[in-house]
């Protein structure tokens, strides 16, 4: 059921009610990466809490149409690519695609679409053309740049002041611009950059078009929610803002939502000071679902302040959801019990948990209440335990516990299956290995190497049952995923 949400609009800064354009149906656009690196934890965070809103926006009866985007052809990717001596699509398919596995990997779903900018220059050329016959952009020796005293507005949105800008670091310096505010819209073709066909001439699109063609591409010139990191405020966002509503009219995004920086310790993270963390190496060193449980216990406006115990210190909580889902997945409940206690114990935190995330998605807060329901779950298993209770509410408990679970990303799995798949497909390839060389030195009564290949099982974190119907085995609790 559809029902209250406030949500915070980086436009208006302050809570809103979340009434959509469409009854029922969301519309939503989130600034992706830019593939020419390693992604890091910064770029994780955001997909975390926009998968999360996503979530939640489902969970609560929204259909939403999530479209997240890839900015495949920049001044970053030319460089690096330049510098490597291979193709821009080289480059940029390879870490769109270890993108995409690491987003796997944290549990973030898969957006509604992800259009890459190289896919969508018509649409963008289209909408340079509408601004320049508005008279709001300009072309100058094949570049065209949008010319922001036409439009009043700018500034609004990031609060900057248009006379201060002037004299601001970010302002290029380029003496073919009408103002040196202007931004690019189309960058003519220089001498070995991809290019394509304008009326401008070959060139290829400034960074804040590609986000204005595709977003109204795929939702509409006016569209729900626009998101990502708070760094985008300005230029980007305000660029976008101005050149989508200077060719339509309309209003582009109807709120606006920002997630805070992840910062490490008192230094930003940043690739001259090499402190750098990517989101494959975190990978390697922690459970995915504890970095994810970890980023949400702070309010996604909110800045992290990031630490690797802080991280390892997510495993308890979750092996506790797991364990509870385990012993519900293998209690036999008798038949329905009458109302009780628990039951309404289980529904005011249910309530509580969809409160908080109805508060522009608390996500703190409904961590809190997922622990409260986890305790409430403990201490209802023991009344089953004792027989005190016949078991069915508990498994319906646990029912709530999964679900909610769901909405902050959590797949609850068991813990035997979950240590299991938490190995990189190639590790576990060689662990089957192994234990199919041990069972095999086991049945030639060869039990020097049977407990050599145990052994170095048990180095690679892999804990061995042996059962009449042949070895079975599960990575150690606190084992490296990724031996």
């Amino acid at each position: 059921m559809i029902v209250g949400l406030n949500i915070y609009s980086g436009l208006t800064r302050q809570k809103e009610p979340f009434v959509p354009l469409v009854p029922g149906q969301v519309g939503m656009y989130v600034c992706g990466i830019t593939p020419y690196d390693a992604s890091h934890i910064g770029h994780a965070r955001s997909a975390l809490v926009f998968d999360v809103v996503a979530r939640h926006l489902r969970h609560r009866g929204y259909r939403v149409t999530f479209v997240r985007n890839y900015t495949d052809v920049d001044d970053k990717i030319i460089a690096r690519a330049g510098r490597l001596g291979i193709p821009i699509g080289e480059l940029t398919e390879r870490h769109i695609k270890a993108y995409q596995e690491e987003m796997a990997r944290l549990g973030v779903e898969p957006p509604t679409t992800e259009p890459r900018a190289t896919q969508h220059i018509p649409q963008m050329v289209a909408l340079i053309e509408r601004l320049v016959a508005a008279g709001v952009a300009y072309a100058v020796d094949g570049d065209v740049y949008f010319e922001v005293r036409r439009f009043s507005p700018y500034g609004r949105h990031s609060g900057k002041n248009l006379e201060e800008l002037l004299v601001g670091a970010r302002v290029e310096v380029d003496e073919r611009k009408r103002d040196p505010r202007d931004f690019a819209l189309w960058k003519a073709a220089k001498p070995g950059e991809p290019s394509w066909p304008s009326p401008w001439g070959p060139g290829r699109p400034g960074w804040h078009i590609e986000c204005s063609a595709m977003a109204m591409h795929y939702l509409g010139e006016t569209f729900d929610l626009h998101g990502g990191g708070e760094d985008l405020v300005f230029p980007h966002h305000e660029c976008e803002i101005a050149q989508s509503e200077a060719a339509t009219g309309k209003p582009f995004a109807r709120y606006w939502l920002y997630n805070g920086f992840v910062k490490l310790g008192a230094e930003k993270m940043s690739k001259s000071l090499g402190n750098v963390l990517t989101i494959e190496g975190l990978l390697r060193r922690h459970d995915p679902e504890a970095l994810r449980l970890y980023l949400l216990q702070t309010h996604y406006r909110n800045p992290v302040e990031f630490s690797e115990e802080g991280v390892e210190g997510m495993r308890r909580p979750l092996e506790r959801f797991r364990t509870l889902v385990d012993e519900s997945a293998a209690l036999v409940p008798t038949t329905r019990e009458p109302g009780s206690e628990f039951q309404g114990g289980v529904r005011m935190l249910r309530d509580r948990f969809e409160a908080a995330m109805d508060d522009d998605f608390n996500t703190p807060q409904a961590v809190g209440a997922l622990n409260l329901l986890a305790s409430t779950l403990s201490e209802e298993r023991e009344r089953v335990r004792t027989g005190a209770r016949g078991g069915h509410d508990f498994v319906a408990g646990v029912g709530v516990l999964i679900e909610l679970g769901r909405v902050l990303g959590l797949s609850m799995k068991g813990t035997e299956a979950r240590l299991a798949q938490s190995f990189e497909p190639e590790s576990r390839a060689r662990i089957d290995t192994l234990v199919q060389a041990r069972d095999e030195a086991r049945r030639q009564r060869d039990w020097a190497r049977a407990d050599a290949l145990r052994a170095e099982l048990d180095a690679l974190g892999v804990a061995l049952e042996d059962t009449p119907g042949g070895t079975k085995w599960k990575r150690k609790i606190g084992a490296p995923t990724a031996p």
